[in-house]
């Protein structure tokens, strides 16, 4: 299985954190936020990973190389000095894939869900880790049935924790409603795609009830690193 990790977001709530460094870079518990991820996709055997990139893009090579201190290949997919959004990016980063299911991971994020317990090879077009909605998005994002299945509304929506595994025909089933045939790599989002699939019925889900927190301020990234600190002396 391949994975993708989304890192090419401006990071501007981060500020001044992320003026130099890409917010994925940032250290929290002594290790960079991108390198949890990779020692979790290294430990269930992956092998190839893109990074997508664009903001600051020229910092992730130096800090991270080839891959190889993880026994990973990575390929980083630049998009631009402007961001191809979540679905343009991935859009971009499928060039450089196997056209199998792969795992996808915001680059901000920190969750302790276990990697190797999700799909290879989802039923539908798409399987998403949901959390517990955060303070700072009360309202969720989608509904998770009883029977598995991911609704765009009802009436207990989750947060979408930005960790899915994807069947590449998510996007090419989707292609009349992005793709412009005059534009290489256009931009555009996600959601609506997913919010389009789970309307057919062929989006998945799970509740993922461990840690997990968006690493979108200042605030929050000192909280958990503290908190992994904290973990670390305990362990």
């Amino acid at each position: 299985m391949d994975a993708l990790i989304f890192a090419a977001g401006k990071g501007e709530r981060m500020r001044p954190l992320t003026e130099t460094t890409p917010k994925p870079l940032l250290v929290c518990g002594g290790k960079r936020l991108i390198e949890w991820h990779l020692e979790k996709l290294a430990g269930i055997g992956v092998r190839r990973v893109v990074i997508n990139t664009s903001w600051l893009a020229d910092c992730f090579e130096p800090a991270l190389g080839d891959g190889s201190r993880w026994g990973l290949h990575l390929v980083y997919s630049y998009e631009g000095i402007e961001p191809l959004e979540t679905g343009g990016g991935m859009a971009k980063a499928l060039t450089h894939m196997d056209g199998a299911p792969f795992l996808a991971v915001n680059g901000d994020v920190f969750c302790d869900v276990d990697f190797a317990k999700l799909p290879k090879s989802p039923d539908g077009l798409a399987h998403l880790v949901m959390v517990d909605n955060p303070e700072h998005n009360p309202a969720g994002d989608f509904a998770l049935h009883p029977d598995g299945r991911l609704a765009s509304e009802g009436p207990s929506r989750l947060t979408f924790s930005g960790i899915g595994v994807y069947r590449p025909d998510l996007l090419w089933e989707c292609r009349s409603e992005w793709q412009q045939s005059d534009i290489a790599h256009p931009r555009f989002k996600l959601a609506p795609i997913l919010r389009a699939a789970m309307h057919a019925g062929k989006i998945s889900g799970e509740h993922h009830r461990g840690q997990w927190t968006d690493v979108g301020t200042p605030e929050r990234l000192a909280e958990l690193d503290q908190a992994l600190r904290a973990d670390t002396l305990r362990g």
